[in-house]
């Protein structure tokens, strides 16, 4: 995380400056809970070894080993970075009942979780994450 991260309170940004911060489609997904179209994320078919940190304040919220595909149209996880990482809640809109993902850091919108779909993963769960809420920080290769 970086000094900016663990320094600023980022529950306490005003919208005009995450307007500032973030690009136009940025902003859409991390701060109105948009979706990015199915199939369009960068990180949908990725499979670098590395930390995928939330795109609004840097917080580390999933890594490359909690990966897998889904083959759903976006990037998918079985499990957050921590504990702490994400936080988890009941979602209506769209006249559905959902599980809205979180960056517990900032509270930016990053996706939703989904349980009981059957994927061959340690959890049961398919945490749906935009690309467009993640940067991918890549692994250091060992010398």
């Amino acid at each position: 995380m970086s000094d900016d991260t663990q320094q600023t309170n980022f529950k306490l940004i005003a919208d005009d400056e995450w307007r500032q911060r973030l690009s136009p489609e940025e902003y859409y997904v991390l701060r109105q809970a948009g979706t990015e179209p199915p199939g369009t994320g960068e990180y949908e078919h990725t499979t670098t070894e590395g930390v995928y940190s939330c795109r609004a304040c840097g917080a580390e919220i999933f890594r490359s080993t909690e990966k897998f595909a889904s083959n759903c149209g976006w990037p998918s996880f079985h499990s957050p970075a921590g504990n702490d990482a994400v936080i988890e809640r009941r979602d209506t809109s769209h006249g559905m009942v959902r599980v809205e993902v979180l960056c517990a850091n900032c509270e930016s919108h990053l996706g939703h979780v989904f349980e009981g779909e059957g994927y061959p993963t340690p959890t049961d769960l398919r945490y749906c994450i935009n690309s467009l809420s993640m940067k991918l920080e890549p692994a250091q290769a060992e010398n």
